[in-house]
C-alpha cells in the first residue's frame, strides 16, 4: 500500500525509539529485550570500530553471526562505515564439519571480505577457514565494539550494500551483488505488499544467512521500527509450540518461513497443546523458498483456524536471491489457491495442482518464455524472467553457473519453470531438474509432493531426474529410509517416469546433501552417483 512510506536503509537511527526493538529468545523460556535506540547506538559503535580497522568504502565485511544484537550492529555497522555486509552462515547451520569447512571456505573466497565478525562458538572454525583461503582473520564482536565510541554520523551508503549468497541447490552458492537502490526498493516493495507499520509485530525463527531470514524479516522489521521477536532455528525445532505461543501472546502480525516449517508444526504439534491461544493477530504467514504443498497449507490452517487463524493471513510468495528477495506475493485476505498447467502443455506438471505465488510486486514484472524466448500465453510452462527495480547488479567472481539463472540488467532469467494465469504466477520447480517423459517434463520437486502427500516427511526423502549411462533415471534418495517407503516411492515415479530406469540411494538419517537452508542439493548428489560414489548403498528401486 502506498500509504507506508519509503525508507532509507539507515534513516532508523536517527528514529530509534526506546520503547520498540527486537526480542532474543533465551534459554529461560523469556526474551531478552534490546530498544531500537541502543540497538543504534550499538550500530554507530560497530561503525567506528571498523573505520578504525581500515574498513572503508566498499570494502566487504563477513558476519558469521547467529540472530542476535551483535549481527543487527554488524549489518547496518557496516553498512554506516560505507562498507558492504555480507552474512555467511555459522557453522550451526551444517551438520558435519568438513561440510562446512568446504562450504564456507567458498564463500570467504568468492566474497574475500577485508574484514569478518563473529561469536564465540564458531571463532576457531572461521579461523582454520579464513587462514586456508588467505583472507584476515576474524575478531569476536564483543571485542571489536570494546570501548568504543560512536561514529558521529554514518558514511555515504556504498553502491553494493549487500553481498548475498544463492542456496546453492544446483552447487556451490554464488555471490550476488544486490545495489542500496535495489535493497530499499525491494523492503519498500515487501512493506507495501503486506502493509507493514511500525504497530504491526512479526516474529521469525530464520536464520539471518538466508535471504528470507535477513531482507525478509529482520531488516524489514528494522527498517519498519516494529517490535520483532527472535528464535534462532534451532529454537524453533526444540519447541514449535513456544513460537505459537509467542504469537498468540505478544499479538504478532507478521511471520514467514518455507513450506517444511509450516510441515514441522503439523509434525511436532496436538491440536489440544494449542487449547487458550489466539491467532487472530496474524495477518501475513509469507510461505516461499520452496515449492509450497497445498495439502500442508490445507492441515495447517485446519489446526490453527479454531484458534482464530484467517485463511487468508497464508501468503505463498516467490522470490529469490537475485531480485534482493521478493517477486511475487498474495495480498492478505486474498486467499490461496491451485491450477494446473495447460493440458497438452510440451512441460505440463506432473498431474499435481501447483499453489499461486500471488501478483507481482510494485516496479516488478514477470513473463513466462519459451526455450527460444518467445513470452507464453497463461496456463503453459516456461521459464520464469523477472525484469524491475531490485534486480542484483551482477555475481560476484565466476560468472558461470551449473542452475541456468543469468542477470543482465534489470532483467532475470530465474532458471524455474512456472505459468502464468489472469496475472497470478504458479510456480513448479527448477529448470533441469526433470526428465521429459511422452514429451512431457516431469519435475523433481512435483514428484517430492507426491510424496509428502503419502507420509514420507519432508527431508526425509529427495528425488533426483536425468539421463545416466544414456537412459532415462529416476532417484529416489533416502535419509534413513522406513518400512513402506520403498513401495510408496515405487509406485509414484514408475507412474510418471514411464520406463525410466528406477534407483534407491539409502544413506542415514541427515545424509541427504542439502544447502543451508535445507534443500536438497540435486546436482551434487546425482554427479555424485554419476560417479559411482553411492555404489555401495545404491540399489533398484521395486515396489516389493
Amino acid at each position: 500500500m502506498l500509504g507506508v512510506p519509503d525508507r532509507g536503509l539507515l534513516a532508523w537511527l536517527d528514529e530509534a525509539s526506546t520503547e520498540r526493538g527486537l526480542y532474543y529468545a533465551n534459554r529461560d523460556d523469556d526474551w531478552d529485550f534490546s530498544s531500537y535506540h541502543d540497538l543504534a547506538e550499538l550500530v554507530l559503535r560497530t561503525a567506528a570500530a571498523l573505520r578504525a580497522k581500515g574498513v572503508g568504502e566498499g570494502d566487504v565485511v563477513g558476519l558469521v553471526l547467529r540472530s542476535s544484537p551483535g549481527f543487527v550492529a554488524g549489518f547496518f555497522g557496516a553498512l554506516a562505515a560505507g562498507a558492504t555486509p555480507c552474512s555467511i552462515a555459522p557453522p550451526f547451520a551444517f551438520q558435519r564439519a568438513d561440510e562446512y569447512e568446504r562450504h564456507a571456505a567458498h564463500l570467504f573466497a568468492t566474497a574475500r571480505p577485508r574484514y569478518t565478525i563473529c561469536d564465540d562458538e564458531s571463532l576457531e572454525r572461521i579461523r582454520k577457514v579464513t587462514a586456508g583461503v588467505g583472507v584476515p582473520e576474524p575478531e569476536v564482536f564483543d571485542r571489536l565494539v570494546a570501548g568504543v565510541a560512536p561514529l558521529q554520523r554514518p558514511r555515504p551508503l556504498p553502491e553494493t550494500a549487500l553481498v548475498q549468497f544463492t542456496s546453492g541447490s544446483s552447487g556451490f552458492s554464488r555471490g550476488v551483488r544486490i545495489s542500496a537502490d535495489a535493497l530499499r526498493t525491494n523492503l519498500t516493495g515487501m512493506r507495501r505488499w503486506i502493509d507493514w507499520t511500525p504497530d504491526r509485530p512479526g516474529i521469525s525463527w530464520l536464520p539471518v544467512h538466508h535471504d528470507m531470514g535477513l531482507v525478509g524479516f529482520l531488516l524489514n522489521a528494522v527498517v519498519t521500527g516494529c517490535d520483532g521477536w527472535m528464535m534462532q532455528p534451532d529454537d524453533f525445532i526444540r519447541s514449535p509450540l513456544r513460537y505459537l505461543r509467542c504469537i498468540s501472546e505478544q499479538g504478532a502480525a507478521m511471520t514467514g518461513m518455507p513450506n517444511f516449517g509450516l510441515a514441522y508444526i503439523l509434525r511436532r504439534v496436538r491440536p489440544a497443546q494449542l487449547e487458550g491461544l489466539r491467532f487472530d493477530s496474524m495477518r501475513a504467514v509469507i510461505i516461499g523458498a520452496e515449492r509450497v504443498d497445498p495439502q500442508v497449507l490445507e492441515e495447517f490452517h485446519a489446526l490453527l483456524g479454531p484458534h482464530g487463524l484467517d485463511r487468508g493471513a497464508l501468503l505463498p510468495a516467490y522470490g529469490g536471491a537475485e531480485a534482493t528477495l521478493a517477486v511475487t506475493g498474495l495480498r492478505p485476505g486474498d486467499g490461496w489457491s491451485t491450477q494446473v498447467p495447460q493440458d497438452g502443455d510440451a512441460a505440463s506438471l506432473a498431474g499435481t495442482a501447483v499453489v499461486g505465488c500471488g501478483r507481482p510486486l510494485e516496479g516488478r514484472e514477470v513473463k513466462i518464455v519459451s526455450e527460444d524466448g518467445e513470452e507464453l500465453p497463461d496456463g503453459q510452462v516456461g521459464e520464469i524472467v523477472v525484469t524491475g527495480v531490485s534486480i542484483a547488479s551482477g555475481y560476484v567472481g565466476d560468472e558461470g553457473s551449473a542452475s541456468g539463472t543469468s542477470l543482465a540488467g534489470q532483467r532475470l532469467a530465474s532458471g524455474d519453470a512456472g505459468f502464468v494465469r489472469d496475472g497470478q504466477l504458479f510456480v513448479i520447480g527448477r529448470l533441469g531438474d526433470g526428465l521429459k517423459v511422452s514429451g512431457k517434463m516431469v519435475f523433481a520437486e512435483s514428484l517430492e509432493t507426491l510424496l509428502h502427500q503419502r507420509g514420507i516427511p519432508e527431508r526425509r526423502v529427495a528425488v533426483l531426474l536425468g539421463v545416466r549411462d544414456g537412459r532415462p533415471t529416476g532417484v529416489a534418495v533416502f535419509g534413513g529410509v522406513q518400512d513402506g517407503w520403498r513401495e510408496a516411492v515405487h509406485e509414484v515415479l514408475s507412474e510418471w517416469l514411464g520406463d525410466a530406469d528406477l534407483l534407491a540411494v539409502e544413506l542415514p538419517r541427515g545424509g541427504i546433501a542439502v544447502t543451508s537452508s535445507g534443500k536438497p542439493r540435486r546436482r551434487v548428489i546425482w554427479k555424485a552417483l554419476c560417479a559411482r560414489e553411492f555404489t555401495d548403498v545404491t540399489t533398484l528401486l521395486t515396489g516389493v
